[in-house]
């Protein structure tokens, strides 16, 4: 479990693989739904279940499904807040993938009434 919830443990960018873009000359949209994410809540040690979505333009290359996942994989036992994770996810698929767009969103299942989506956007938009 990583020390403070801030996203600062292990590295797993290595986990992510990719595959030439077939066409690089065309704009398109890859989604991805990833239904089955989970990691720890830092406060509490308790589970976090969600799911993370990957919208994503590409260049020059694609993300690889099975690293994809095995990447996911890999927070299972991470002490993690949502927000740090979500931005954790995004870094590291913008530095291997380097697509042209991308949004990682994360929907987490309900805890204590309350229902979280975290959402960030490559490039920034603000």
């Amino acid at each position: 479990m990583s020390d403070g919830g801030d996203g600062t443990g292990g590295d797993f960018r290595d986990t992510l693989e990719v595959f030439d873009n077939p066409n690089p000359a065309r704009n398109f949209t890859i989604e991805h739904h990833c239904p089955e994410f989970t990691s720890v809540c830092p406060k509490t040690g308790q589970p976090d279940y969600g799911t993370i979505v990957f919208t994503y333009v590409p260049d020059q290359v694609c993300v690889e499904l099975k690293s994809l996942k095995m990447y996911l994989q890999r927070f299972r036992n991470e002490g993690i807040f949502y927000e740090a994770v979500t931005n954790r996810i995004m870094d590291d698929f913008v530095a291997v993938v380097k697509p042209r767009s991308a949004t990682v969103e994360s929907r987490w299942t309900p805890r204590g009434g309350l229902h979280s989506n975290i959402i960030i956007r490559h490039p920034d938009e603000s």
